[in-house]
């Protein structure tokens, strides 16, 4: 058997014991050690790990890793490459999530140009390729339950002023939020540093909101990767009030190394307790490295969240 087939029929039987595991005496029973795993902590954020940040604890498969993450208490999940995984293990993805009350994350709704532009560009073919695979991503996020997408206005275009560049990116953002209003789904704008996304069109929190007003859509919002932020601005409590009412969601990563909080500089039971004090109910990605690559490297993350999330 080829290797991607059995890596699916793997994780189909993995959820099919899952499922079957939620019937019977014994079934029951697993199900109700695993609730009181789950209200063993309480976390006052939404935090969501993804795929391989468990790995060592929980075993391969997503879905194993995605019932270890409801264990330890984590109620989002987070899955930048969903809509390139075959439909059926999006099903058992989205099945698991709904059985252990978890909530879906963002995912990447378009391929995102690293090194040429395209939606700056003002190009009608590279803006429909955007269009289009902003239709995709609709009924992925309909089959995974998904509110939010990952969008990247992609490269700068050196041959056109600044402005010019805006309006192109507005422009394409606004037929892309004439096809996501209707389903309630909202694309976030990811700034991102200079150091290790070079020459990317959108890179500060006040340049995403300006961009947001001039959309004017409920679904053209900030993703604010505080991560990124740091490198790029600084200043973060302060950026993320001006910004506060198009930010719909946040992603962290500690700075330097981009591992889990408490191994950088940033203070982020301060930011947590900031964004949770403004009433932000949605989800936190947890859009990093581990800072060690074993089992006890996967406990950490945990406690360090467990860490940062006491400001209560």
């Amino acid at each position: 058997m080829k290797r991607r087939k059995f890596v699916q029929h793997s994780l189909m039987a993995t959820l099919g014991a899952s499922v079957a595991g939620t019937t019977g005496v014994f079934g029951t029973e697993k199900r109700q050690e695993r609730e009181k795993a789950r209200q063993g902590h309480k976390f006052n954020l939404k935090y969501a790990p993804h795929e391989g940040m468990f790995k060592h604890s929980a075993g391969g498969d997503v879905i194993s890793q995605l019932e270890y993450m409801a264990d330890q208490g984590f109620t989002a999940f987070e899955d930048n490459g969903m809509s390139d995984r075959p439909v059926n293990v999006q099903e058992a993805i989205a099945t698991t999530m709904q059985k252990w009350n978890m909530e879906m994350g963002v995912f990447v709704a378009h391929k995102i140009h690293w090194s040429e532009p395209n939606l700056t560009s003002g190009n009608e073919n590279k803006r429909e390729e955007f269009l289009s695979e902003i239709r995709k991503s609709v009924e992925v996020a309909k089959r995974v339950n998904a509110r939010w997408v990952t969008v990247v206005p992609g490269y700068r275009d050196l041959r056109l002023e600044p402005g010019y560049q805006t309006a192109n990116v507005v422009e394409s953002l606004k037929r892309a939020a004439g096809i996501l209003e209707p389903h309630g789904i909202v694309m976030v704008l990811e700034p991102l540093n200079y150091m290790n996304h070079p020459g990317m069109f959108l890179s500060k929190s006040a340049q995403g909101y300006e961009i947001c007003k001039a959309v004017a859509s409920p679904s053209c919002k900030i993703l604010y990767d505080i991560y990124h932020q740091q490198i790029t601005e600084g200043n973060l409590i302060p950026n993320i009030e001006a910004s506060w009412e198009e930010i719909a969601y946040f992603q962290v990563g500690d700075n330097p190394g981009r591992k889990e909080p408490t191994t950088g500089e940033i203070n982020y039971k301060n930011v947590f307790k900031y964004i949770h004090d403004r009433g932000f109910d949605g989800i936190v990605g947890m859009e990093h490295g581990n800072s060690r690559p074993d089992g006890e490297g996967e406990l950490a993350v945990i406690n360090a969240y467990k860490e940062v999330d006491a400001f209560m």
